[in-house]
């Protein structure tokens, strides 16, 4: 019975060792960068009335404003002029 037990949980272990080795550490965003782009997301995709955020934006969707943040911080908080809703 002893033997079985000790079997098992060696093999639970083996199996989270092997899960936990193989998660990749992201690197995490810092919190300057994370204001930084919300700062520039909420420049670029502008509220179509400020403090009410049911009334949409003025220009851009939801998504694009998403993915402008996503991107944003995705490239450390550097966005060029183009990308900045600016054509």
């Amino acid at each position: 019975m002893l033997g079985k037990l000790q079997f098992g949980s060696a093999i639970i272990v083996l199996v989270c060792l092997a899960t936990w080795s193989g998660i990749d550490s992201a690197s995490a965003v810092s919190v300057e960068v994370a204001r930084k782009c919300e700062e520039m997301s909420g420049k670029a995709f502008p509220p179509r009335e400020v403090g009410n955020p049911a009334a949409g934006l003025a220009k851009g969707t939801a998504q694009s404003k998403r993915d402008y943040f996503n991107k944003c911080l995705a490239n450390g908080g550097k966005m060029d002029d183009d990308t900045q809703g600016k054509k």
